[in-house]
């Protein structure tokens, strides 16, 4: 451990001595993380919806609310989340369902640094979640990213360092990688795509959220870094400090292109390398890898994308991955999304491909509704049926 943290740490001496002023108010958080959560509307600079529900059945709630953010620097946000899927797979279950309450909220402790934090009950409503759904009918597919069992999870409890120019941001705590690593504008499985495909790189043996720590900072105008350094055997539903004593490490360090740091994640062009070390225990292999992400927001309309990965080792879902696609932000901050995956795995012949379309009706700030449809073709964990077709819906209310 002693020999990963030294390069580490030598590597954020670096970025963060070429790194000029100026820091994007997002930090580190992409598209899924509790900053983009709090913040209605994906970041568009003005979005509009069709009512204004839940805010105007509780204007009191509401209204202190706003008195905590504006006078205490104290935001949160209750929202719950539920997602129903059923498939024509000739095995397993047929169908899947589950759902997500969360409590999260950021405070601002000081003028540069800030406290954040994240509760999740993830649960099922029958014998299968949506996550484990795909691997059910035999496709090797997360077809409902993040809708597992896992119980009640600490997620986020972070402190937030930013440089007084805002040249850097640190992060240290309980961390969630995926909120930063390889992320694009359509990552998030809250609001955007469902199946991992077109979520954090399918290549990418990303361990759940832990003890961590990663730093971020401007290379130039355009150009960026991000480095993390987080416990690979993490547990959210028991967070612990083994990471200090087994060095069972995930490290990920990524170079990065975007127009402006106001449009990070919009327009963004990156090159992300990480690798995991072997359990202790013999649980897990070492694994490695890299993957590539561009995406470019046009006329803040279209968001094309084409994004690709490839692993050394046992533990990541595929090998090697293509995916590409596009979507579409509509009025009243609806979203479209259409995308398509070509993915290999380690030990399994053949390929497989997978096909989501989604369609997010964003009613209110605090309603959304989004049917979607998934067609995965020569499911690997099924040689004997040629295609699944998989129908869902999801709603997500937030308080």
């Amino acid at each position: 451990m002693g020999e990963a943290t030294g390069m580490l740490a030598g590597f954020l001496l670096i970025v963060a001595s070429l790194a000029p002023s100026n820091l994007s108010a997002q930090g580190l958080g992409g598209p899924s993380s509790v900053q983009a959560d709090l913040d209605p509307g994906d970041g568009l600079t003005d979005p509009r919806f069709r009512s204004n529900f839940p805010r105007n059945i509780a204007p009191e709630y509401f209204a202190w609310k706003d008195r905590l953010a504006t006078d205490h620097g104290f935001r949160f946000n209750f929202d719950y989340l539920a997602l129903g899927q059923s498939s024509n797979a000739d095995i397993g279950q047929g169908q899947a369902s589950g759902g997500i309450a969360r409590i999260y909220g950021s405070w601002q402790a000081t003028e540069n640094g800030s406290l954040t934090f994240k509760i999740e009950n993830r649960h099922a409503y029958g014998a299968v979640a949506p996550q484990f759904f795909g691997l059910d009918g035999g496709a090797l597919s997360i077809t409902g990213t993040a809708f597992n069992d896992n119980g009640t999870l600490l997620t986020n409890l972070y402190w937030t360092q930013r440089a007084v120019d805002g040249s850097w941001t640190f992060q240290a705590g309980q961390i969630d990688v995926t909120d930063f690593v390889d992320t694009y504008g359509l990552v998030s499985p809250y609001s955007g795509f469902q199946n991992l495909a077109f979520n954090t790189n399918p290549t990418i043996n990303a361990p759940n959220q832990g003890l961590g720590v990663a730093a971020g900072a401007k290379l130039g105008s355009n150009f960026y870094a991000v480095a993390s350094l987080a416990d690979a055997n993490a547990d959210p539903a028991h967070p612990d400090l083994d990471v200090f004593s087994d060095g069972d490490l995930f490290k990920s360090v990524e170079i990065g292109y975007t127009s402006g740091f106001d449009r990070l994640y919009f327009d963004n062009v990156h090159l992300t390398l990480w690798h995991g070390d072997a359990a202790t225990d013999g649980s897990r292999a070492e694994d490695y890898g890299a993957s590539f992400s561009a995406a470019w927001f046009i006329d803040n309309k279209w968001m094309p994308f084409l994004r690709a990965g490839a692993s050394k080792g046992t533990a990541a879902l595929y090998d090697r991955s293509v995916s590409a696609g596009v979507g579409y932000y509509a009025r009243n901050t609806d979203l479209a999304g259409a995308g398509l995956n070509w993915a290999e795995a380690n030990g399994l012949p053949g390929s497989q491909a997978t096909l989501e379309m989604f369609y997010r009706f964003s009613i209110s700030p605090g309603l959304q509704v989004t049917p979607s449809l998934q067609f995965i073709d020569n499911p690997l964990l099924n040689p004997a049926q040629s295609s699944i077709t998989l129908l869902g819906l999801r709603v997500r209310m937030i308080f």
